[in-house]
């Protein structure tokens, strides 16, 4: 099978870029079914690169229906050990203004229905999760969208609510109450599941609105989104293209070894098929 060491997770403007080369689409089937779409395989920078558009080809998938264990679980097979994921974000912050980038060092998980783990019975697992983005990548993201003349904040807390409806305003109100940056849909259970499958993962936050809070500012619309996101394509491009030739080959930090003392279940109570379900991400821990 192809092979490939980044991940992109994003819409299908992000592998439609110049600069891609020896472009070839596989389909991959998980113990969770496909994937939310053909992986796009591609060179780029000199390494190889797996793109997934997030939502499906046309944005068939609103966030809740977003098959994530299977479009994790499809990119450690392919031995990706890194994902970038692009997200459109309302702000909550004044100073966050539409179309700046958002690169968050927190997610506060407020799903409601989504699984967002690959564990359960048979084997529990309970991973680490204080820094729930990679810092070596974040690093990397930031000074390359600064490079390219982005406005650009470090850190924040990105809020990720179920959706598929926006906020209303007394919902948005309290939300800026807890102290969050910005708020979306789509990167958890991302996050949680590339943890437990040893990958690093950031998000590149492209900020589209004001959310509903902001009394001087047009109400969120899926027009206002659509455009902002437009606008922001070709940008979260350039900064894809920037980053990926620098991202280290080999990983010092703590995403690469999640699993090494995470694994509560006894080796020998495991049972056989669970082990040979999950074997892309037990297999180095199994004896």
């Amino acid at each position: 099978m192809p092979q490939a060491t980044i991940g992109v997770i994003g819409g299908t403007g992000l592998y439609q870029m110049a600069g891609l080369e020896q472009v070839e689409e596989v389909r991959i089937d998980t113990p969770f079914g496909p994937p939310s779409e053909a992986i796009v395989l591609g060179t780029l920078g000199g390494k190889r690169v797996a793109f997934l558009a997030r939502h499906g080809r046309g944005h068939r998938l609103i966030p809740g229906q977003v098959p994530s264990r299977a479009n994790i679980f499809a990119l450690k097979t392919l031995g990706v050990e890194q994902i970038l994921s692009i997200s459109a974000v309302g702000s909550m912050r004044e100073e966050i203004r539409p179309l700046d980038i958002v690169i968050p060092d927190q997610y506060f998980d407020w799903t409601r229905a989504r699984p967002s783990t690959f564990f359960g019975p048979g084997v529990a697992v309970h991973i680490s999760f204080d820094e729930p983005t990679c810092p070596t990548l974040r690093q990397l993201l930031y000074e390359a969208a600064t490079r390219l003349g982005a406005r650009v904040h470090m850190g924040g807390t990105y809020l990720c609510i179920e959706g598929p409806a926006f906020s209303t305003r007394a919902e948005s109100r309290i939300y800026r109450q807890w102290g969050v940056d910005v708020i979306g849909m789509t990167a958890l259970p991302e996050a949680k599941l590339a943890r437990e499958a040893e990958i690093c993962y950031a998000t590149i936050a492209f900020v589209t609105d004001y959310d509903v809070w902001h009394e001087s500012e047009a109400a969120v619309t899926v027009d206002l989104i659509l455009e902002n996101l437009r606008r922001n394509t070709a940008l979260a491009q350039e900064v894809i293209r920037a980053v990926v030739p620098l991202l280290p080959t080999a990983r010092s930090c703590a995403c690469a070894s999640a699993l090494q003392n995470a694994i509560v279940t006894a080796r020998e109570a495991i049972p056989a098929e669970e082990k040979e379900r999950l074997r892309p991400l037990l297999q180095k821990y199994l004896p």
